[in-house]
């Protein structure tokens, strides 16, 4: 108990506080300091709390916008660009306000040094920070793309995560996620907009009948498109696209829905492999053959086919017996 009292001493008549060897601390002061601590700590839980409240009632808003029947009703994708974009904005008005309010508990008259400092940092960069806006505006009302879509903006290529009142966040199929200041963004390809082609080229031997393949091909198709619900101009052949070295190569078009023509192509080449193989019609491949032969002196030599291509083995013998 004493070397407690040795260590904290309260002299309420003097209105201090001594800890230690410490100089004497104000009791005033100290109340202050606590004061403004707690403070902070509100403040703080304030800001969180008001940027949880504002994201329900976004996502409220936007959940009502889905199902309403009226004619300004924005669609789905819009929605939730538009939801993407009050978040940010709704972040960044709770952010500063809230640094403004603590500042100004630690510092007198911050309100007007920040306003000062806010005029001249707008004055430094307003010219990059009123194009981004007004950019991220006409983005979203004139609806060039939305959250979901798959566009080209520039040189990057992804799917728009967010649009935020600054940047937009793209992710490429690689995982990479690119923040893009929507002032810098002159050019977009939107590839969500609309059907999308399905296009694919098959190889096949210069041995095999080129309208039973065609048929062959043609009829895979029609059964594949019956059971797909992704197509929407069924694929058939349009015909014959080039003359290779080693394989006639028949080319399939068609369309699917936006985001679907991927999968729609993996699918349906698979389907074309598997029908080929049970057709017994040849797809060509890089092969080479091998052939022995026994000299007239009794040694063996060996004779390879050229790479890249399909040999024959009694071609290759007769030209070794003819030399």
């Amino acid at each position: 108990m004493n070397s407690l009292t040795s260590f904290l001493e309260l002299d309420l008549e003097k209105n201090f506080i001594k800890i230690g060897h410490l100089p004497p601390i104000d009791l005033d002061s100290l109340y202050k300091v606590i004061f403004k601590i707690i403070a902070v700590i509100v403040i703080m839980f304030l800001m969180y709390i008001s940027i949880k409240i504002g994201n329900v009632l976004i996502e409220k808003f936007i959940k009502k916008q889905g199902q309403s029947n009226l004619k300004f009703t924005m669609n789905q994708k819009k929605a939730t660009t538009v939801a993407a974009l009050l978040k940010s904005l709704l972040k960044y008005v709770v952010y500063f306000l809230g640094l403004v309010t603590i500042a100004s508990f630690f510092f007198s008259g911050v309100s007007l040094a920040f306003a000062g400092i806010g005029g001249t940092a707008i004055g430094f960069g307003a010219k990059d920070l009123i194009t981004d806006l007004i950019n991220g505006i006409f983005i979203l009302f004139e609806d060039q793309f939305a959250v979901g879509d798959y566009v080209t903006l520039g040189n990057y290529s992804g799917i728009v995560q967010s649009i935020g009142i600054r940047t937009t966040t793209l992710k490429d199929f690689s995982g990479d996620v690119h923040l893009i200041p929507n002032g810098s963004i002159t050019t977009v390809t939107n590839h969500s907009r609309g059907n999308m082609r399905v296009m694919l080229d098959i190889d096949i031997a210069y041995e095999e009948d080129i309208d039973n393949a065609i048929d062959v091909i043609n009829k895979v198709c029609e059964d594949f498109s019956k059971d797909n619900k992704d197509i929407v101009e069924a694929p058939k052949v349009i015909g014959v696209q080039a003359l290779k070295d080693y394989s006639v190569t028949i080319r399939v078009s068609g369309s699917a829905k936006s985001m679907t023509q991927w999968s729609v192509e993996r699918n349906l080449r698979k389907l074309i492999k598997e029908t080929l193989d049970k057709k017994n019609i040849e797809i060509p491949y890089p092969k080479a053959e091998y052939i022995s032969k026994t000299n007239t002196h009794g040694n063996t030599e060996n004779y390879t086919g050229p790479k890249g291509i399909e040999t024959n083995n009694q071609e290759i013998g007769n030209n070794i017996n003819n030399n």
